[in-house]
């Protein structure tokens, strides 16, 4: 049973870790189910959507705080991180990419319409939308916020400059973006295939606070989160450098995880040492 605080939130980061285990697993249950899928980024930002969903957001059916995964090829970790709340079931995992399923490759809106902002597809254009939203819910005096995901392979698009111009115009603080940032896309390493750095002066000169921390540290990523909800007049960029494949030491760092789904045997092996973390995680 998780412990929760009087707001609903998960605050002790042993319980938040065996979270992330378990939407770990989940992550490998839906990609080895359909034999395709993103397995490495999305095992890397296991820990950033726990904290996200259980101790950040006040995110439920509702969509009172809005989330925007831009990047949506890594929705296996959001499906798994739904299913981890409670807001679909856990069976429903292994429909993932199969015909006629609410999973799809790329979150879809006609699908999940409780809890899908978008159907994310073509890299750059969640994020344009999400600061619509957020500006949308300025002018409306909502007191919630819009978060918005982003890969760091996803920043070579053209319109997402034109949406950080928008954002840093109108003083969107209620904004708060993160670039998944480990250094791999597709076919190989970023700064190989078009250079990003200096990656956090790009941001500032756009007019965003930004924010540096590791993604796969609990600590790390809420006092991230904290910093950005107390940062008025501008919206937040956090850069979380993270590990592809994080937490399955043979899929981490390897950009060739970037696309592809473990085979049954290598799934047997990775869910051992997620269990083996989890044990570990319990004393």
């Amino acid at each position: 049973m998780l412990k929760h605080d009087d707001k609903g939130k998960v605050t002790d980061i042993s319980e938040l870790k065996k979270i992330a285990i378990e939407i770990r697993k989940n992550c490998i249950t839906q990609v080895v189910s359909a034999n395709s899928g993103h397995t490495g980024g999305s095992l890397g930002l296991a820990d950033i959507f726990t904290a996200l969903f259980f101790n950040v957001m006040d995110y439920d059916k509702k969509k009172k705080d809005r989330f925007v995964l831009s990047n949506g090829h890594v929705s296996p970790v959001l499906y798994a991180t739904f299913a981890e709340k409670g807001l679909i079931k856990k069976e429903e995992l292994k429909t993932f990419r199969k015909l006629g399923s609410r999973l799809q490759g790329h979150p879809s809106i006609h699908d999940l319409p409780e809890l899908v902002e978008i159907s994310a597809g073509s890299l750059g254009q969640g994020f344009g939308v999400s600061c619509g939203i957020a500006l949308s819910m300025k002018r409306d005096n909502s007191k919630y916020r819009v978060y918005v995901g982003l890969g760091d392979g996803e920043l070579q698009e053209g319109s997402i400059w034109e949406a950080a111009m928008f954002a840093g115009n109108y003083d969107l603080d209620n904004l708060t973006a993160y670039i998944d940032r480990n250094y791999l896309q597709q076919a190989g390493k970023t700064e190989d295939m078009m250079k990003l750095e200096p990656l956090a002066d790009k941001w500032k000169a756009f007019g965003w606070h930004v924010i540096s921390a590791d993604g796969n540290s609990f600590k790390e990523i809420i006092d991230a989160y904290d910093e950005a909800k107390k940062t008025k007049g501008k919206p937040t960029m956090i850069i979380f450098k993270t590990i592809m494949g994080k937490g399955v030491p043979f899929l981490e760092d390897d950009f060739q995880w970037h696309g592809k789904a473990p085979s049954k045997e290598q799934a047997e092996q990775a869910i051992k040492i997620l269990d083996a973390q989890k044990l570990e995680a319990q004393k």
